[in-house]
């Protein structure tokens, strides 16, 4: 059996799990996540944890086990702490503005652009070159963060663009005469 699926997913006291057949349903303070399972992963509950159990010993089962080990640890976590994401605008002019439900960003376009939150995900901008990206679903909360991003890459010369906070960028040298 997978190595991190052997594991337990501890479940906090404030953190409901319903399971059934097919679902792993968790609500929590933050809000409700669900999952569909896998026909070859069996899900227990004992005490306070979370076991996960390979329904034979193929090497899919194996890996499912492991797989949804980590999913539900990332559910548990997402309904009591959350997830975030932080994005860095680097650029003369670059700026961002959270509105409501719309992200608005001024990134050297010759048009504003817009970018609508989906349901579950909220966009803080503390500054005008900064975005929080935050949300229960640590999936949701990662692709909306990579969707701003690949409005502006970060370029190689100059390294301008719109990048994660701890992401480096490696700046290459220019081309000498």
């Amino acid at each position: 059996m997978s190595r991190v699926g052997k594991n337990p997913v501890p479940v906090p006291a404030n953190v409901e799990v319903t399971l059934s057949a097919s679902e792993v349903s968790v609500k929590g303070p933050l809000g409700t996540l669900r999952r569909h399972l896998v026909s070859d992963i069996a899900v227990e509950r004992d005490g306070g944890n979370l076991l996960i159990k390979a329904s034979n010993d193929s090497k899919q089962a194996n890996a499912m086990s492991g797989t949804m080990r980590a999913l539900l640890a990332n559910m548990v976590h997402g309904v009591t702490k959350g997830f975030e994401k932080k994005l860095l605008l680097v650029g003369v002019g670059y700026r961002a503005q959270a509105a409501g439900e719309v992200l608005n960003l001024t990134l050297g376009f010759s048009h504003p652009v817009v970018h609508k939150m989906p349901d579950g995900v909220k966009a803080e901008t503390p500054s005008q070159t900064e975005i929080l990206i935050k949300g229960i679903d640590k999936q949701q909360v990662g692709q909306v963060a990579a969707e701003i991003r690949a409005y502006r890459r970060p370029e190689p010369y100059k390294g301008k663009g719109v990048r994660y906070a701890d992401e480096v960028i490696v700046i290459k040298e220019t081309k000498k005469k």
